[in-house]
């Protein structure tokens, strides 16, 4: 089938087959991690095709066997936040992420993330926004955050707390990693196909004729290649205690309730949470007890202006030498403990920023 080129950037490949678009991150050696020239190219380009009647599908996809994408490049944000140059990269690549975030959730147009290998924070922001998203035995997905002294964004306030039995809160407290099948099983893959067959899915949704493509089609499509070997879900042993000990009116009840509980994987989650930064912590059991509350583009607001409220703070920018340039993964967190990150420290990072400072986005009907 012909395929002819978009203007396109190294780093973000575009082709055009017939009606269809197809996107590739193409930084193979940083595991596709996406960064501000990447995002910049690829929101016209999906704003364009969102309204043009003469595209019927989106198709994203990550290049090489590793990874879909790693996740956002955090570096480039704390290096901008620290430096007294006049930089805007901190608030940019943030309001620019979640503007093209956003728009991928409510794309008028059915939009396929072949989410193959790791797909990690801001990679989740690429894909589990969008309609489709298609795991293989190969897809590791996580979100990190709370380990780099961050919290988990590009709308996890709104996917997060909508997943079943508490695992969003999991999820987001711990970082656990989601292998294969587990991805489906917990609801952030739409579907599960083989990694072999995965040029197989591509091309027969490039195959189908534009005027036939609907959600249902593509649902069907992408159904017809599930395994008959599915792996049941890995968590299903835990997810009862993961609904009850998960459960909280705060961050703190959580933490009692795995003390008290005294089994041995409350323990294991116990010593995984003392190693994050207390104050994501608290801030990531507000962000998802609000995000459940509030409208697709308002959960967009509250995480920008905790973004904001990260790069003025200590911790983010402690996380990010501890794990991503010093290595030696030995943050020092402050306040270290739970029990000195203040309420009204919280609050402040739930407040409005400064006149003309918050990212609005327009109402939809997602």
């Amino acid at each position: 089938m012909a395929t002819s080129a978009i203007p396109e950037t190294e780093e973000l490949l575009v082709s055009a087959v017939k009606s269809k678009r197809v996107v590739t991150l193409n930084r193979p050696k940083a595991l596709n991690a996406l960064n501000l020239n990447m995002i910049r190219s690829l929101y016209p380009r999906l704003q364009e095709w969102n309204d043009d009647k003469r595209v019927s599908m989106v198709i994203v996809k990550g290049s090489g066997e590793k990874a879909f994408c790693a996740g956002g490049d955090v570096l480039a944000v704390t290096r901008s936040a620290k430096a007294n140059d006049g930089s805007t990269i901190h608030r940019d690549f943030f309001r620019e992420e979640y503007h093209l975030n956003h728009l991928i959730g409510t794309c008028s147009k059915p939009y396929v993330a072949l989410i193959d290998g790791i797909t990690m924070g801001g990679g989740c922001g690429l894909s589990v926004n969008g309609r489709f998203r298609v795991a293989t035995e190969r897809t590791m997905l996580a979100m990190p955050e709370t380990a780099l002294g961050l919290f988990p964004d590009v709308g996890g306030s709104y996917f997060l707390s909508r997943l079943k039995s508490n695992l969003g809160m999991y999820l987001a407290l711990t970082g656990y990693r989601l292998q294969g099948a587990d991805v489906y099983h917990a609801g952030l893959a739409t579907h599960i196909v083989n990694s072999e067959d995965l040029a197989k899915v591509e091309q027969a949704l490039l195959d189908l004729p534009s005027e036939q493509i609907t959600d249902r089609k593509v649902d069907q499509l992408l159904k017809e290649f599930r395994p008959s070997d599915v792996k049941p879900f890995s968590l299903s042993e835990e997810i009862s205690h993961i609904e009850s000990l998960f459960d909280g009116k705060t961050l703190e009840e959580i933490l009692k309730k795995l003390s008290d509980d005294g089994s041995e994987w409350a323990q294991k989650q116990l010593k995984i949470l003392s190693k994050m930064s207390p104050t994501s912590m608290k801030v990531t059991f507000r962000q998802l007890k609000e995000g459940l509350m509030l409208s697709y583009p308002n959960v967009f607001t509250m995480e920008y202006r905790l973004t904001q409220r990260f790069v003025e703070d200590h911790d983010f920018h402690e996380g990010c030498r501890a794990i991503l340039v010093d290595k030696d993964r030995n943050p020092k967190w402050n306040p270290a403990k739970v029990e000195d990150v203040t309420e009204e420290k919280v609050d402040w990072y739930f407040s409005p920023l400064p006149e003309g400072q918050d990212l609005i986005l327009p109402e939809s009907k997602y």
